[in-house]
């Protein structure tokens, strides 16, 4: 059985070949990115460093990061910055409602760094970014993957009552390595949000991600799966945690694909609607095809 333990070695670990990236940039890759600084506007693929940019942008698709580049948490595993946020643009969700109109998108995604100076965490700008997409594309799904707002039912209901169609949450990895990974999230407080947004939105289904390869065993892989599932989450994605930069933590292990193959078997056994796992994959990674997909599944018990 593979153990997915932490590899002490002393230097990084060799990147192997399935996980190389193609940099490939095309005519919608460059007015992609014309369109986001004109309107300034962020997208978590540049600031997370995601290594699907190139691919996502070439085909029109992005993932909208609301609420200023400045996180308030400072996570171990993730690119984006972190300090004192001085950005709270009240006009952002007609800015990136017109880049979607543009774009043409029939999905869009929109997230947010954590903004903890915020009484409601940037609930409502969520609310109201998700209404502009609404009134401007009625023919736009719209998923939005939100943080833990400290734990706020009152920030949740503010998101949930401007009616997503998918709300994502990150597990991001699993119970024993939350606090070493995460930056004052909590491994129960994301179950909570999942679980209480079914409770308050049945009928919304629930989205969560986590990367692996950040010294988790199998074990604990699987036993994440099934805390989520408890939690009523209908869709899981998995990919493997590829380190940033050398400030961040190191990865531990390279998941095969064929390990990957082998955890979508046991999500999709346990009862997700849908399971997106690779060695590329990202939260938003394939949204579309996700929640079509979740769509023609019916939920297992």
């Amino acid at each position: 059985m593979i153990s997915g333990e932490e590899i002490a070695t002393g230097r990084p670990l060799r990147r192997p070949e399935w996980l190389k990236i193609q940099l490939h940039t095309d005519e919608n890759f460059r007015e992609l990115k014309s369109l986001m600084r004109n309107r300034t506007l962020h997208t978590v693929c540049e600031e997370a460093r995601c290594p699907n940019l190139y691919e996502c942008w070439s085909n029109r698709t992005a993932t909208f990061m609301i609420l200023g580049r400045v996180c308030t948490r400072a996570c171990r595993f993730c690119a984006v910055a972190s300090g004192r946020p001085t950005e709270l643009d009240l006009e952002e969700p007609a800015r990136v409602a017109e880049a979607v109109e543009q774009m043409g998108l029939r999905h869009a995604v929109v997230t947010s760094v954590a903004r903890d100076d915020l009484e409601d965490g940037g609930a409502s700008i969520f609310a109201a970014t998700i209404r502009a997409i609404r009134e401007r594309v009625p023919g736009c799904s719209v998923e939005v993957l939100v943080p833990d707002f400290q734990g706020r039912e009152a920030s949740l209901r503010t998101v949930l009552d401007a009616r997503p169609d998918i709300l994502n949450h990150n597990i991001e990895t699993v119970r024993r390595l939350s606090d070493r990974v995460r930056s004052k999230a909590k491994y129960g407080r994301s179950l909570w949000l999942l679980a209480r947004s079914k409770e308050l939105a049945p009928d919304i289904p629930t989205k969560s991600g986590m990367m692996v390869g950040v010294g988790e065993t199998w074990e604990e892989i699987l036993e994440t799966m099934d805390d989520l599932r408890a939690a009523g989450c209908d869709i899981l994605t998995v990919g493997q945690y590829l380190q940033p930069t050398r400030k961040h933590m190191p990865v531990a292990r390279y998941y095969t694909p064929e390990e990957f193959d082998r955890l979508k078997e046991e999500g999709l056994r346990r009862g997700f609607r849908h399971v997106e796992s690779g060695p590329l994959v990202r939260s938003s990674y394939h949204a579309r095809d996700q929640v079509e997909s979740a769509r023609s599944r019916s939920v297992g018990p």
